[in-house]
């Protein structure tokens, strides 16, 4: 059953979005202190998990940030920190959204903010994610590499012919290849061949979605099917379909599938904007997803909250 209140978002042009791993940084979301709610997220957390992983966010060190089962959680978290600042700091004023949407591990962020799950619920949910995904990464190694320049078409076509796999259509002409890392290595050989403008390996732990995190979608099912899930409040925008989830059925097929297959950001983005969203704000470090909404349409409006200082800037 749907229960989206339609009066949420009839009148709404915005959109919230929040970023994927890959955007983690030692230090990101420190100054978030100052604000009383920020803290209690990032201490709710550290409860859930049963482990100050707050400390690795802030001090490091890096590589122990860098790894998939705290890389995906830290950014969960500094990402519902900056979220819940901002609404607090805003009061009547912080816009309600028309639709959510997150990169990859993002889509889980959007769980909590669509009211989908509650903040210790998602917590242990994005960790054990991670962790499984690490886990899938050194049963199965693998890796990635960004494609610049040549358009999906051509893209799916290299991937068949070196047996990799399309993991992310970023924009029109930004999209990442996985899988084991002789096939990665061939894939980037004909892209440049072809006329790509760049063909970069990427510093990864794995072949993420692709088919080589099989186990981890396999167990990570078993969670999800037992978690109890409200619907949402917001529409999600699907990863994989680039269409509105509305309700809890389709979100868990969603979580599950997205594991092990391609996320379509350009088409999400393209939905949004077809719907009528023209203003995107990013939660989270890195301002990465702004900088690809920007490379898809440029008419948009780029709204980045990530520290102290935007969260102040952009009440004034």
């Amino acid at each position: 059953m749907n229960i989206i209140d339609k009066n949420l978002k009839s009148n709404s042009n915005t959109a919230f979005i929040f970023p994927g791993q890959g955007s983690q940084k030692v230090g990101m979301g420190k100054d978030l202190l100052d604000f009383e709610i920020s803290q209690d997220v990032f201490n709710r957390v550290d409860d859930a998990l049963g482990r100050k992983l707050s400390d690795i966010i802030f001090n490091g060190p890096d590589e122990e940030l860098m790894q998939t089962r705290n890389a995906q959680p830290a950014i969960m978290t500094v990402s519902i920190a900056c979220y819940e600042a901002m609404k607090e700091k805003s009061n009547k004023s912080f816009p309600i959204p028309k639709f959510v949407a997150g990169h990859s591990l993002g889509e889980y962020t959007s769980l909590y903010v669509s009211g989908v799950l509650n903040l210790e619920e998602t917590a242990k949910l994005v960790s054990l994610r991670g962790e499984l995904m690490q886990d899938a990464c050194e049963q199965n190694p693998g890796t990635m590499a960004a494609i610049i320049g040549l358009d999906e078409k051509s893209v799916y076509e290299i991937s068949r012919q070196t047996g990799t796999y399309v993991s992310n259509i970023n924009t029109d002409l930004q999209t990442v290849i996985s899988g084991d890392k002789s096939a990665i290595i061939s894939a980037i050989d004909l892209a440049t061949s072809r006329g790509a403008k760049r063909a970069i390996p990427l510093k990864v732990a794995g072949a993420f979605h692709s088919d080589l995190m099989k186990p981890a979608s396999e167990k990570l099912q078993q969670y999800i099917n037992d978690l109890k899930f409200s619907n949402p409040k917001i529409p999600i925008i699907a990863n994989c379909s680039a269409k509105p989830l509305e309700d809890i059925e389709d979100i868990k097929e969603e979580l599950i599938h997205q594991i092990c297959n391609c996320v379509d950001w350009n088409k999400s983005v393209k939905y949004m904007l077809n719907s009528g969203i023209n203003s995107f704000i990013e939660y989270g470090h890195g301002g990465v997803l702004g900088n690809m909404i920007k490379r898809i349409d440029s008419d948009s409006s780029i709204t980045s909250i990530d520290t102290t200082e935007s969260i102040n800037t952009n009440l004034s």
